[in-house]
């Protein structure tokens, strides 16, 4: 098997995307903490503050989608499991778009590199009843 650059390009690609989302899910929270502060300050006693699911849903959405990425990264850089790193790239096209069509292309461009991570050979046997 050769190994070529495209899934170490493809690693480094879904970091810096998971990096770029991480660094965007704060920067958005904190605008929104400092915009709920300002609603706090100037509403009237009973009021409800506006954004709090919003900000719950970019946590979490943005922090799964950096997980999957860095993951992916972790695999691809390791050359295995070739779905676990094409989900990662997909994510780093969520999390920041050129560099995940990058990755994605990568990953799909060096799928004969990567074990398939079932069995010591590496390769998958299915049992189809035929004895």
């Amino acid at each position: 098997m050769h190994r070529t650059w495209k899934p170490t390009a493809a690693g480094i690609f879904c970091i810096i995307a998971a990096v770029i989302c991480i660094a965007f899910v704060i920067l958005a929270v904190l605008f929104i903490g400092v915009f709920q502060l300002l609603w706090i300050f100037g509403a009237s006693p009973g009021q409800e503050i506006p954004g709090g699911d919003f900000v719950n849903g970019i946590l979490i959405g943005g922090g799964l989608v950096s997980i999957v990425a860095v993951a992916g990264a972790v695999c691809a850089f390791k050359r295995k499991l070739w779905g676990l790193a094409l989900a990662g790239s997909i994510c780093a096209l969520v999390g920041f778009g050129v560099l995940g069509m990058l990755a994605i292309t990568f990953i799909s461009l060096s799928r004969n590199e990567f074990r398939s991570g079932t069995g010591a050979t590496g390769e998958l046997v299915i049992d189809t009843g035929d004895t």
